[in-house]
């Protein structure tokens, strides 16, 4: 479980302060949480090449409150990236979730990264349901840092389990690139029945990126808070673009 360390450090370049110590995992796994990690097939002393985290997490209300797994990291190593292991770790996590009794699962993800929203929307069929601003602090000075804003995804595990081609853009653009690669903000038909918002899927200088971390919080949190999904990634070409439904 120590080496589940460096692989947070190897996918993230993580800090020792960000990194999960192997001393969680440990407690973890006698007490409920789910902690997997990958090897190359006939190797399980090796090198971990990644690993899947969560735990069970509870809302207490009037009604008797709800239990439900949260996942809390998935990290593979960078020459791993694209070879399915994220999608065969998520896969084994479900499976250990549902033999614990529970039928959803949470996580978040930087809607700045279209890469991971399409493995979170269309290669596991999840839905991103609220927008979180500043979810994490990453460094000593809040205001200076890059906002680290997260989308929720909520993943039920009984539904069929199928990849998903991603769809071709269809709706009412809300968010896209001008011309110089910085988002445009456009005011849609309020009564659409689908939405688009552009994500960017090559790196940005520092600026631009702040530009599209600000759009995509005005126009994610303002349809997910009117009752809409993130319900798939679309793409044409190399643009990608965020399909919002109502569910």
């Amino acid at each position: 479980m120590r080496a589940l360390e460096d692989v947070q450090v190897a996918a993230w370049g993580y800090p020792d302060r960000e990194v999960l110590p192997g001393t969680m995992f440990r407690i973890g796994a006698a007490t409920g949480a789910v902690v997997l990690a990958a090897y190359l097939a006939g190797e399980p002393q090796g090198r971990p090449l990644g690993l899947a985290y969560g735990f069970p997490a509870l809302r207490s209300d009037r009604e008797g409150g709800e239990l439900w797994h949260h996942s809390h990291l998935l990290a593979v190593r960078p020459e791993c990236r694209g070879s399915g292991l994220a999608v065969a770790l998520k896969h084994a996590q479900r499976e250990r979730v549902l033999a614990q009794g529970m039928t959803r699962m949470t996580w978040t993800f930087d809607p700045l990264i279209a890469r991971n929203a399409r493995l979170n929307l269309g290669k596991l069929g999840a839905r991103a349901v609220s927008y979180h601003p500043d979810w994490y602090a990453l460094d000593d000075d809040r205001e200076a840092a890059f906002p680290a804003d997260r989308l929720m995804i909520e993943w039920d595990l009984t539904r069929p389990q199928e990849e998903r081609p991603a769809p071709a853009p269809r709706g009412e653009v809300l968010l896209e690139t001008d011309d110089r690669g910085w988002p445009q903000v456009r005011r849609g038909d309020p009564d659409a029945p689908s939405y688009l918002a552009e994500v960017p899927t090559r790196d940005l200088p520092h600026d631009a990126r702040r530009a599209w971390r600000l759009a995509l919080r005005e126009v994610l949190s303002a349809r997910l808070a009117a009752g809409d999904v993130v319900s798939d990634l679309a793409r044409d070409g190399n643009r990608a673009y965020y399909v919002l439904t109502r569910p």
